[in-house]
């Protein structure tokens, strides 16, 4: 063999052991609060029918196009999982939470993220949700997403949140 070969294998060969030597399965075993598999915090215990599968598994926010309270397909799609799920559910209340961050005065904004609000209840209503297990409000430009100057950018501020409650809050 060639001496420089010879010469590297010695090196290489010890470095290779004490790397496979720390992959013992019972290094893999010992979780810690900050390696990639650890459980997340709060959803470790996620059970069907519950608040983290509708957040993990269905979704709870609907987006809009600038100006916009219609409902695209993709907005109906997230509707369409929030019906299923909340027709085998029907222990719990929606509160439907309106958000906007479009052009125009105060008033006008509070205004539209109530339209958007609205036409998810009225949509929910639609797919068989009973509307006295809703409730809705528009904040407007109350916290925002994303502040920024691109319009791409601004989009997750245009959402309704359809957040699961046990009894209503009275912000109706």
């Amino acid at each position: 063999m060639n001496k420089t070969i010879r010469a590297w294998m010695t090196p290489v060969a010890m470095l290779l052991s004490m790397i496979l030597a720390g992959c013992t399965s019972a290094s893999l075993e010992r979780a810690t609060p900050d390696v990639t598999n650890s459980p997340a915090s709060g959803f470790a215990n996620l059970s069907e029918g519950s608040e983290e599968d509708f957040i993990l598994n269905v979704g709870r926010r609907t987006y809009f196009t600038r100006g916009s309270a219609a409902l695209d397909e993709t907005a109906k799609m997230t509707l369409d999982r929030q019906i299923s799920w909340l027709q085998k559910n029907r222990r719990w209340l929606i509160k439907l939470q309106g958000f906007a961050d479009d052009p125009g005065s105060n008033s006008e904004i509070v205004a539209l993220s109530r339209r958007r609000a609205d036409a998810v209840m009225n949509y929910l209503v639609a797919g068989g949700i009973d509307r006295n297990r809703m409730w809705a409000k528009g904040y407007g430009k109350e916290r925002i997403v994303r502040d920024c100057p691109d319009e791409a950018c601004k989009a997750p501020n245009r959402r309704v949140i359809s957040n699961l409650r046990e009894e209503k809050d009275g912000a109706a």
